[in-house]
């Protein structure tokens, strides 16, 4: 009878482990949800549409602590990002829903080189708590980022909202424009702190079970004219 609770025990540290995070206790005076639409520049300064289809972000969170072997490390997309690009202003706002994201999507956790394999049910409760226990999606629906191109044109001062906090963060990016100025595309990768958000990393047993406080964001966003048009020959931005 000793051994009886042994596999509860197992069972609920696997839960646990695909439990991304916990959310942090309630500040005063929290800042309001991100008011939409985006409203661009006059049509006068060639702004350029988010092409939604074309547009991929993904967020990778890892598994830590002494029983790490235990749980999955996630991968969470979006591909509903809209917003737009102003080059002549050398500035972007676009937004996403949280609601919106899929996770664990089975090629993008082989392209972030992820060796194990959750199962449908562990995906569902992943996303479950993520929506509801994590980030309080149905408060805070949207992520909302502003970006100002710096005059290096290699990086950008992006302010990210989520989960109600803003944060200035500086972006490398890779930018390449078409010759005649009809369509931009902007990628690169960088990473963010759960807690610089209010969200305190998962952790259980002392932190033998926990989840890593970075994020790894990636991002591969794409603007034209009319974003369901078909690519044209680009040049690198200047």
């Amino acid at each position: 009878m000793r051994h009886s609770g042994l596999p509860l025990l197992l069972t609920c540290l696997l839960l646990a482990a695909c439990t991304p995070l916990a959310v942090a206790p309630p500040v005063p005076a929290t800042p309001a949800p991100i008011a939409v639409p985006l409203v661009p520049p006059a049509r006068s300064e060639n702004v350029l549409t988010i092409d939604t289809q074309a547009t991929l972000l993904t967020i990778t969170v890892r598994r830590g602590g002494a029983l790490a072997r235990l749980g999955h490390d996630h991968v969470v997309a979006s591909r509903t990002v809209t917003g737009w690009v102003a080059p002549a202003l050398r500035q972007a706002d676009f937004q996403f829903r949280l609601d919106a994201m899929s996770v664990d999507e089975s090629a993008l956790r082989t392209n972030a080189g992820l060796e194990t394999t959750p199962s449908a049910e562990a995906i569902a409760g992943t996303r479950h708590n993520m929506l509801v226990r994590v980030l309080d999606a149905e408060r805070y629906p949207d992520v909302r980022i502003q970006a100002a191109l710096q005059a290096s044109g290699n990086a950008v001062d992006a302010a990210i909202t989520l989960h109600g906090v803003t944060r200035q963060v500086v972006v490398p990016v890779k930018l390449v424009q078409a010759l005649d100025g009809s369509s931009l595309r902007a990628s690169g990768a960088f990473v963010l702190k759960q807690s610089d958000f209010g969200i305190v990393p998962f952790a259980i047993l002392g932190g033998a079970m926990a989840v890593q406080d970075p994020m790894e964001l990636a991002f591969d966003i794409v603007a034209n004219h009319k974003a369901s048009a078909p690519g044209s020959a680009s040049a690198p931005a200047q």
